[in-house]
């Protein structure tokens, strides 16, 4: 039976970098709201003797992911690999100048949209399914306010899954990649010095090595 990997925020950066990684192996669910990116990630995949469903959805859309995850249901039956990418970088500013819009589109993202994916991915992982989350710890620093406390209550979100699964799973996984010159990075730290950072390919490898798989 064909192995399926769900990876939301599959367009560009990790996702897609993990998208390409698992192609091999699996076939790739990809969601994003970028279309010709998503596109062009299926050209990479398939010369790679991949295959991908592209699922141009916004995560914040309840009901496109109650849409999603009944058709995976329906096609598969079930899914092996979930990897949660899906991100809203708000811009930095001080806590006491946080815009409202950029406030709800990190809570709607971040939070919300991770929450309702939960519930609806966990039966589809059943208890032996996995699900992958990528730590990025910014609570408390200068003008990270929004990013900063929507990607630590997204974290704690998965640990309380982590825990109340750990016996009979699925298994759940907090992993935390290295810097990457990212479009998110680039948003947080515009004119930084990208050449020490690693390569999206790279932290795709490595994070297929900490779940045990190999892209070949």
């Amino acid at each position: 039976m064909t192995k399926t990997a769900l990876i939301t925020g599959a367009s560009r950066g990790l996702g897609a970098a993990l998208a390409e990684a698992l192609a091999p192996s699996h076939h790739i669910i990809a969601v994003a709201r970028t279309t010709g990116a998503l596109e062009e990630l299926d050209d990479r995949i398939k010369a790679k003797g991949g295959s991908a469903t592209l699922a141009p959805m916004d995560v914040t859309t309840a009901l496109a992911m109650a849409t999603l995850c009944r058709g995976i249901h329906d096609r598969w039956g079930r899914l092996d690999l979930w990897l949660h990418c899906a991100i809203h970088a708000a811009p930095l500013t001080p806590a006491d100048h946080v815009d409202a819009k950029d406030m709800k589109k990190s809570i709607d993202c971040n939070i919300t949209a991770t929450a309702t994916l939960i519930t609806y991915v966990a039966p589809l992982l059943g208890t032996t399914g996995e699900a992958v989350f990528f730590d990025d710890p910014r609570a408390g620093a200068k003008f990270f306010a929004s990013y900063g406390a929507s990607k630590a209550a997204q974290i704690a979100l998965a640990r309380s899954w982590q825990e109340e699964t750990a016996s009979l799973g699925p298994k759940v996984h907090i992993l935390r990649p290295a810097p990457m010159p990212t479009a998110t990075r680039a948003r947080f730290f515009p004119g930084e010095d990208r050449s020490s950072l690693s390569d999206p390919a790279t932290e795709a490898e490595n994070v297929l090595s900490a779940l045990g798989l190999s892209s070949g």
